[in-house]
């Protein structure tokens, strides 16, 4: 008894040393950006203030260096770096929805005098959004998201394409669905029509194609890079990976190696405080949209918000207020009332009168005034009216995208 009582005294004491070198080795994959916290420190009387306990937002910044390994292939290193993909990230406070809002790369915006890697400072200037990242890094970008949206980042998220191509294949790959064949030299990619599971390589040239697919517009292949997303975060919780050691620690590796993050998230444990709370978000909860906006006044190859429709999204994230997407919305920000499905129930028009979804209309049944039924509309009308859940043209995470 007492020998086999030593064994398994071994066994654990062995059990829990690997555990710690695992623990050891993706703790220290995870690169801090001090530089960023620094530069964000000097601006922080500036910065907005978070409005609500507990909510979080999180600036996901997708870089195309070709530095690192495995970036070359995508492109000659020009020795700066551009956002490629960048998305803010709202988490409600009662961790029951996650709204992800891209952000176009050819966005024009106010960028802010920031940093330069080699200490000097650029003036401020009205420029495509993706510029902020390549003059001044991570902390010029989240400053110019700041004033574009007047929500406070608290966490930064930034990766690469090696990181991203190794993610993929820590799932075993990605289903998607294409309806006309894809032949993209640039992208390294060809594909015929219908159901594909991409391996990382694949994943990194699909989400990256804008000439070959669609339009050839960046508003596809924004479409594509969350319908990517919506399917990586739905292939995660559906194959249990969170729960599954053997299946969650390529992905933590992969992931962990490939990240630079706030020093709050330079961590397996603030990681973890991050992921635990999110994790029981229902897929239908988990909302991919794009920020309103449509082609630039003075060129067309360039974007500009749509008002007042971006400001009235901007406001609800800021207040932790919810939003709505739905495939044929419109990006126009339409409401709905809140206490109704969005595009369910009937909706009040113009002129006071009432139509079902189809816009024919409702069926109205008259009572004798004085009656109880009158009484009790009479004091609901009294009350102020819900407020209203603006629906944006998007996707989400339980939405079969072969469907």
């Amino acid at each position: 008894m007492r020998r086999g009582g030593v064994g398994v005294a071994v066994l654990l004491v062995g059990a829990v040393g690997a555990g710690w070198v695992v623990y050891e080795k993706l703790d220290s994959n995870i690169t801090a950006d001090n530089d960023a916290a620094d530069e964000l420190a000097r601006y922080e009387k500036e910065r907005p203030t978070a409005l609500v306990r507990d909510a979080q937002n999180i600036l996901l910044i997708g870089s195309d260096s070709r530095s690192g390994d495995g970036n070359s292939a995508y492109g000659r290193d020009s020795g700066t770096e551009r956002s490629d993909t960048t998305i803010l990230l709202h988490l409600a406070a009662d961790r029951k929805s996650a709204t992800a809002v891209s952000i176009p790369r050819d966005l024009m915006v106010n960028v802010p005098s920031c940093r330069r890697p080699d200490g000097t400072r650029t003036a401020p200037r009205f420029a495509m959004f993706n510029s902020a990242f390549q003059v001044g890094g991570s902390a010029c970008t989240i400053r110019t998201v700041e004033k574009l949206t007047d929500i406070r980042v608290d966490h930064h998220i930034v990766v690469d394409f090696r990181g991203f191509k190794e993610m993929v294949d820590a799932v075993d790959g990605v289903e998607v669905c294409l309806t006309e064949p894809m032949n993209d030299p640039a992208a390294k990619l060809t594909l015929a029509a219908g159901k594909h599971t991409l391996n990382g390589e694949q994943a990194l040239g699909y989400v990256r194609a804008r000439k070959s697919l669609g339009n050839g517009s960046d508003t596809g292949r924004i479409d594509r890079q969350q319908r990517f997303l919506a399917a990586l975060v739905n292939k995660v919780h559906s194959n249990d990976v969170l729960l599954n050691p053997t299946k969650l620690y390529p992905l933590l590796d992969a992931a962990t190696s490939s990240l630079t993050t706030d020093p709050d998230l330079a961590s397996l444990r603030g990681l973890y405080q991050l992921v635990r709370g999110v994790r029981h978000i229902p897929m239908e909860r988990v909302q991919f949209l794009t920020v309103p906006r449509r082609a630039y006044v003075h060129d067309p190859n360039r974007d500009q918000l749509v008002e007042p429709d971006a400001q009235r999204l901007f406001t609800r994230l800021r207040l932790d207020e919810p939003v709505a997407v739905a495939k044929d919305g419109s990006d126009t920000g339409s409401t709905a009332p809140s206490n109704e499905p969005s595009g369910q129930g009937s909706r009040t028009s113009g002129d006071g009168s009432h139509t079902t979804p189809d816009g024919s209309p409702a069926e109205r049944t008259e009572r004798p005034a004085g009656t109880a039924t009158d009484t009790a509309q009479s004091s609901r009308s009294a009350s102020p009216p819900p407020d209203p859940v603006p629906t944006f043209r998007g996707n989400t995470a339980a939405e079969d995208g072969c469907g």
